[in-house]
């Protein structure tokens, strides 16, 4: 009976419920083709891996990728990883970069324009459309290599975040290269490679070049992931966990059309899937 008891006691403990442990990750809900809601961004497919890898179960929090995002998200503590933030930001601490991207000139295929340079004396006639972020469109590094070379006349702005009352608000600029409102359009390789691949016919993507335009303004950058600069541990068990899906991300990185480049250490061709 005493040994009864015992086991029904080991039973019992045995049954009760874990804590499992939870990764949780500050994402915009509206910004394919990186992250929304649905799980449907590259991003998302990223930290599903690195979830899985860590028997980790993923919870978001969600707030639109605004001025202030850090200090809404992971300095507030409801949330930990940040999984698409420029390797060189010094608000936070970031993992080795998991893929380096370019700023890409976006075109129809029938215009023919073969346009990989902020020299072409053909962008002084073209309508360019230019994301920017601010209300003067001299805020992205591509804004300002048009600016140095007195191409301003003839620039359209279209903001980073888009409508954001609509699905997909960062997807205008490349419906414009598609509808004909603009001629070319410079923009962030992601957001071209996958918008762009969807319109029929895909559009054209060439990368900009050179890599730096100027002493200042890259073009390139390397996107990590970013954590506290207090949870160093993390920051290195997030690093492992990328460093062991890099087959499989890399297939994601392909499937959502992402243009990447290699460091320009290596070559400064394009990566492109």
């Amino acid at each position: 009976m005493r040994g009864a008891i015992l086991l029904v006691g080991v039973l019992a403990t045995s049954a009760l419920p874990t804590h499992a442990r939870e990764l949780r990750v500050c994402a915009d809900p509206n910004n394919l083709p990186f992250s929304n809601e649905k799980g449907e961004g590259f991003e998302n497919k990223v930290i599903d891996l690195i979830g899985k890898d860590l028997g980790a179960t993923v919870t978001y929090t969600w707030w639109a990728q605004r001025r202030g995002y850090v200090r809404n998200t992971l300095n507030s503590v409801k949330c930990d990883l940040w999984p698409g933030v420029a390797s060189a930001v010094g608000m936070l601490a970031t993992t080795h970069p998991y893929y380096r991207s370019t700023y890409v000139f976006v075109t129809r295929p029938d215009r023919g324009l073969d346009i990989a340079s902020f020299d072409d004396p053909r962008l002084k006639e073209l309508r360019i459309g230019l994301q920017m972020i601010g209300n003067d469109a001299m805020n992205t590094p591509p804004a300002h290599a048009l600016a140095r070379r007195g191409i301003t006349q003839n620039v359209r702005g279209y903001m980073v975040y888009g409508d954001y009352s609509r699905a997909n608000p960062t997807a205008g600029i490349i419906d414009a290269v598609a509808n004909r409102e603009i001629d070319i359009a410079i923009v962030w390789g992601p957001i071209a490679g996958y918008f762009g691949e969807r319109q029929s016919p895909p559009l054209v993507l060439r990368p900009v070049t050179a890599a730096l335009d100027g002493p200042q303004w890259p073009m390139q950058f390397d996107i990590s992931m970013g954590v506290r600069h207090n949870d160093e541990d993390f920051r290195r068990e997030i690093e492992a966990a990328l460093a062991r899906n890099r087959i499989a991300i890399d297939k994601i990185l392909v499937d959502y059309g992402v243009p990447r480049v290699a460091p320009p250490a290596q070559t400064g061709a394009i990566d492109r899937p």
